[in-house]
């Protein structure tokens, strides 16, 4: 079968997918429930925004106005809900017609187990990306209010829309494994809450049994008053070996708010960065981290001011980091509170989400190949 053949079967399928959701009315009753939805977010937000900073449009959340509050609170309950909405697409595609009787009908046609497969996933993909339409006025909204660049709107939705293609394509190998309709709608949703939820309860248990130690000497901060120690160290508070340590108004440097002293020694800690790739197949961890937020100013960083969707970014860089990043005085240097994106977390984790969804579609293709060699009892054949 050439190549241009090939296509024009998978495309077959799409329409004929897509033409059956149009003529639902159930489809255009969805999508208007989802615009109102993600209109009753919005105006929530907007007015929270201008209730907490008194009407003051030069004070907001965020990295200036309320545009980044918005479009944080709206990106994260699409990708919410648009997780909650994808497998309601795919994953009773292809169990559903098995279901009906309609699946061996397609089966005998001229139509490979590969189109059949991907136009499943291309229809119900193309369904879950609509409802990503209906949502982009708003985060334009939250970007024309300032504090934003357009690079976060468009990197932003190119992860959505690849995150829902996960979704879809992990709806569609287990309908394709599973008999009955409400079984593969029960197992994709399992599969997606172990992705959204099951990822931070395992990386929560996979630290608490990664102990190690760090190499680090003591922290004196600015805040905290210092006094001379008593004996040998005298009035300077130097002692053998090493100079005095800093007093609290000696540190001049801005963008420190300690200074580290004393011989390195082995604390006990939590080795984080050996089980931030669980952290990493999250979804909301993979569309954050993927977002290029500009680092702080060097006079600010100890900036603490992020948005919901900065602040997932930063936790799993900070797990990534370990704590020869994040310790304090760890071998002996001042760790930055604001990490940059040095080796982006996304790429492993999206790779590992693919790794997954392209080994359900594998199986799926092997359970749609003509003829069986058996069929599970009950099967209905046409």
């Amino acid at each position: 079968m050439s190549l241009g053949r090939y296509f024009s079967g998978i495309f077959a399928v799409v329409g004929m997918e897509l033409r059956q959701r149009l003529r639902s009315r159930g489809w255009y009753i969805m999508l208007g429930i989802w615009f109102a939805l993600i209109w009753l977010v919005t105006a929530l937000t907007w007015t929270s925004w201008k209730a907490q900073s008194g009407y003051n449009f030069d004070h907001g959340f965020g990295r200036g106005g309320p545009g980044s509050l918005i479009f944080e609170i709206v990106l994260a309950f699409v990708l919410l809900f648009g997780l909650l909405v994808a497998p309601a697409f795919s994953a009773n595609a292809i169990s559903g017609d098995r279901s009906a009787g309609t699946l061996a009908i397609m089966q005998v046609t001229l139509l490979r187990p590969g189109q059949l497969l991907w136009g499943k996933f291309l229809a119900s993909w193309v369904a879950a990306l609509a409802f990503l339409v209906v949502s982009v006025p708003f985060l334009i909204f939250g970007i024309a209010q300032g504090g934003l660049s357009v690079g976060y709107i468009v990197v932003a939705l190119l992860m959505l829309a690849i995150e829902l293609g996960v979704v879809c394509a992990l709806g569609v190998g287990i309908s394709a494994l599973a008999n009955r309709p409400l079984f593969s709608i029960v197992v994709t949703y399992l599969v997606v809450a172990v992705l959204a939820f099951g990822t931070l309860i395992a990386f929560g248990l996979g630290i608490s049994l990664s102990n190690g130690t760090v190499l680090a000497n003591q922290a004196f901060y600015k805040d905290t008053s210092y006094q001379f120690p008593a004996g040998a160290a005298g009035e300077s508070g130097a002692t053998e070996g090493y100079p005095a340590p800093p007093r609290p108004a000696d540190i001049t440097d801005e963008n420190t708010e300690y200074a580290c002293y004393g011989p390195l020694t082995q604390y006990p800690t939590m080795r984080t960065d050996r089980v931030a790739w669980m952290l990493s197949m999250n979804p909301f961890v993979v569309v954050a981290d993927a977002i290029p937020y500009p680092a702080p100013p060097q006079q600010n960083q100890g900036y603490s001011n992020r948005g919901l969707i900065e602040s997932i970014s930063q936790g799993a860089r900070f797990a990534q980091a370990g704590p020869d990043g994040t310790y304090p005085c760890a071998n002996g240097k001042v760790t930055a509170s604001y990490i940059s994106p040095q080796t982006p977390l996304w790429p492993l984790g999206l790779g590992l989400q693919l790794l997954v969804a392209a080994g359900l579609l594998a199986l799926a293709w092997r359970a749609l190949r003509t003829p069986a060699g058996k069929l599970p009892q009950g099967t209905r054949v046409a």
